[in-house]
């Protein structure tokens, strides 16, 4: 059995290279001379031009496939790289659609509700500046006094709530984490009465609550916010909620968060006595108003239509019997939702 490569020089001397000595360095790719060392740091050196070498060399001594190039498997090789290939994307396609979201559903819980109220400020101060909010004190008395009673049935939630009404038309709300709730005027002028508003604050505050907004955001960010989320990192929270508020007015919960949000929010106005058909009437409205004014659905976009929310809410109202107080006198809320100034006016 052949044990190693003989070589003969021009002098026709000749020495023997045993196969156990020699590695090769080059020559694993199609078209490339290959070269051969023997040796320490200060290696023989022998290059070969035949391109044919390797195949003759595994053709009369087999076995050396752990030690020599086969260019036998080269096409077997291309083929394992392209498997490898359709392997990854099919990994990293699998990793984002299970992957992260369990990911995210694991790691939310442990996100500090100091991290998150930082995170949120910075989408806060990004979707609602200070100059496009109102400071109407007639507004936020009302509002404090809707959000005050919501949240008077709560025990123990982490959360200091704070609500801007934005000098904006569009048709939204939302809710960013950490309490920060942001309300368009667009969608004020929309509501007909408190109870409407409450319905619409009980439904944000429980994304909140619910971490759905915390949640949305990790999903969709990538592993230095979910690092920063578990370590309480403030300072990138505040980095990331510039970042990811420029895109945060799009981002859209999943239909059972929404029902999620509906079905704690009816709660939440039960417990606080407050007329659940505000949220309901809400919601006909909406129906009324969905073929004939598209614009307007920009905060439900992907929600459950209107008239089915509508009578889903209305079949939990109607298994409560407690009693209810409104709000505020009719006609009152008018003339406080038509009141919004923002600074600077009078």
């Amino acid at each position: 059995m052949q044990t190693g490569l003989e070589i003969t020089g021009e002098e026709a001397s000749a020495f023997l290279w045993p196969f156990s000595e020699i590695r090769q360095t080059q020559g694993s790719y199609q078209g490339e001379p290959v070269r051969l060392e023997r040796g320490g740091e200060i290696a023989e050196t022998l290059q070969i031009s035949d391109l044919a070498f390797l195949t003759d060399l595994h053709q009369k001594v087999p076995g050396l496939t752990l030690r020599f190039h086969n260019p036998g498997q080269r096409k077997l090789r291309v083929k394992l790289t392209v498997l490898a290939g359709v392997g990854a994307v099919a990994l990293s396609g699998a990793l984002y659609l299970w992957g992260i979201p369990s990911l995210v559903s694991v790691v939310t819980p442990y996100v500090p509700v100091s991290w998150e109220a930082q995170l949120g400020k910075g989408v806060f101060e990004e979707l609602a500046p200070e100059k496009m909010r109102s400071n109407d004190p007639n507004l936020k008395e009302a509002i404090d006094k809707i959000s005050d009673t919501l949240l008077a049935s709560l025990k123990n939630q982490p959360y200091s709530f704070r609500i801007a009404v934005v000098d904006n038309a569009a048709f939204n709300a939302l809710a960013a984490p950490g309490g920060y709730i942001i309300v368009y005027r667009g969608l004020l002028e929309e509501t007909q009465s408190a109870e409407e508003l409450a319905g619409v604050l009980a439904h944000e505050f429980q994304h909140v609550l619910k971490r759905h907004a915390t949640k949305a955001i990790l999903h969709y960010a990538s592993t230095g916010i979910l690092i920063a989320a578990l370590t309480g990192d403030a300072t990138g929270a505040m980095a990331f909620g510039v970042d990811i508020a420029r895109s945060f007015g799009m981002r859209q919960y999943s239909r059972q968060t929404e029902r999620e949000a509906d079905e704690a929010g009816m709660k939440m106005i039960l417990e606080a006595g407050i007329d659940p058909s505000g949220m309901i009437s809400f919601f006909d409205s909406l129906q009324k108003q969905e073929n004939g004014a598209p614009n307007l659905m920009k905060y439900f976009s992907t929600h459950p239509e209107a008239a089915d929310r509508a009578q889903y809410l209305k079949s939990l109202a109607d298994k409560s019997q407690a009693p209810v107080v409104p709000l505020f006198q009719q006609g009152e809320w008018e003339k406080i939702k038509n009141g919004f100034s923002g600074p600077g006016s009078h």
